[in-house]
């Protein structure tokens, strides 16, 4: 979700629910965007993990994955070479081997029923009954012998069947187990791919990046614009700590309120914000991508001026208006944090005059007010870059709004932390990622 639209949500529940989002607002302003494992714990939160639980998940993943590809390399291979559990390849030789016993058994009985018909057809005609019967009883006993090895060899022929049967399905089980582990190594690769970004991002802008004081932001500017016109509001960010920042950034975002609403795009609709400084003179936008305001490097005590250049469009209803800024840095020892508060300034919007309000023409170069350059003892040194961040400690200007501003602005506030704290975020994390 691109920062206006974040900030412009939350600013929408400020105002149509001032009262609501204002008892939140200390919560809200405190959960911006960040990985779950790295939100700070609220009441009652029993779910949040800890370095040594997103460490114990990764192995966790690891080894999950580790089993299931062996298990696959061990299913391919029995494939390949047709291995089977030894239980049934010991009862699949077994039931070769009788079927083997019970066929050579009735090859032999079909011998010796042979020989015996044999012999009683050769007895001469001068055999005595003796010999006759005895050559007769032969005969029947063969004939007995081979039909007790067909019953034999039909059975051990059966049993052979059903255990190479049993193999067939031991080996369809197989290579349906080779399918099902293809899907659950994809599901644990992903598994182990999360975790490990859960980590990452634990530990590469996670909890170091507190809510602090050290960068302040102060506001000022008209309390009135008309529609169709441009205005300038002063920004002013500030180093509080004992020692240099090595990368500070700033946002802003402006909005006119309505007394209800129903589309979260009306805040993208009516104001645009740029700003320049003394060393980057050129207007720049503050788009809805969330691009930041470039501070640079900001010595101790320092401080960075900047203006803002409010559009508000010919078509913005009359009512209030409000602008705000956070700010936010990053050490080059990795240490960071975030405005704890945003900074705020409140205005009225008059309609346009006239049928059809013509916007002032956007301030070229000569004729636009050159931003104020900082004077001897700011200690800064103003650089390109860009990230995100909420301001903190802002001053409120007098602007005589009505009695809902001071709400709304106070609700806003959680709106511009939760936005501004969400790109920097996301941006130290992308940083993170080149390294």
């Amino acid at each position: 979700m691109k920062i206006r639209r974040i900030l412009a949500t939350a600013v929408a529940a400020a105002v149509t629910t001032p009262v609501v989002f204002l008892s939140a607002a200390p919560a809200f302003a405190d959960t911006k965007p960040s990985p779950a494992s790295t939100q700070k714990p609220t009441a009652g939160d029993d779910t949040l993990s800890t370095h040594k639980e997103l460490k114990a998940a990764v192995v966790k993943a690891q080894a999950k994955l580790d089993a299931l590809e062996a298990e696959r390399e061990q299913v391919l291979y029995d494939l390949k070479n047709n291995v089977l559990d030894p239980a049934l390849e010991a009862k699949l030789k077994a039931a070769e081997e009788a079927a083997k016993v019970a066929e050579e058994t009735k090859e032999a009985a079909d011998r010796k029923l042979i020989a015996a018909q044999e012999t009683l057809d050769k007895l001469p005609e001068t055999a005595g009954a003796e010999e006759k019967e005895l050559a007769e009883k032969g005969l029947a006993d063969a004939k007995k012998a081979v039909e007790e090895a067909v019953t034999a060899q039909t059975a051990a022929d059966l049993s052979l069947k059903e255990v190479k049967t049993a193999c067939s399905d031991a080996r369809i089980a197989l290579a349906r187990r080779a399918q099902i582990l293809n899907e659950e190594i994809e599901l644990a690769e992903k598994e182990l791919a999360d975790a490990k970004k859960a980590l990452e991002d634990f530990e590469t802008i996670g909890q170091e990046c507190a809510d602090d004081k050290t960068v302040k932001v102060s506001l000022d500017g008209p309390e009135k614009i008309t529609a169709g016109t441009s205005a300038l509001f002063s920004l002013r960010v500030s180093n509080t700590s004992q020692r240099t920042l090595d990368e500070v950034e700033a946002y802003a975002f402006a909005a006119a309120m309505p007394d209800s609403i129903e589309d979260e795009d009306f805040f993208e609709e009516y104001i645009t914000v740029e700003w320049s400084s003394a060393d980057v003179l050129e207007w720049t936008p503050l788009t809805d991508d969330g691009n930041a305001i470039e501070v640079g490097e900001l010595l101790k005590g320092g401080h960075y001026d900047v203006k803002l250049r409010l559009t508000v469009a010919p078509k913005t209803p009359a009512g209030p208006g409000v602008v705000f800024a956070m700010g936010a840095y990053e050490n080059n020892d990795g240490s960071c944090g975030i405005g704890a508060e945003p900074g705020t300034a409140e205005f009225d919007i008059l309609a346009a005059k006239g049928d059809k309000p013509k916007p002032t023409p956007t301030p070229s170069s000569t004729t636009t007010p050159a931003p104020v350059p900082t004077t001897g003892g700011t200690g800064t040194t103003q650089q390109g870059g860009s990230s995100n961040t909420p301001v903190a400690d802002g001053n409120l200007a007098a602007t005589g709004s009505n009695d809902a501003l001071p709400m709304i602005g106070l609700g806003a506030a959680g709106a511009v932390a939760l936005g501004a704290g969400a790109v920097f975020v996301a941006r130290r994390r992308k940083a993170g990622s080149q390294a």
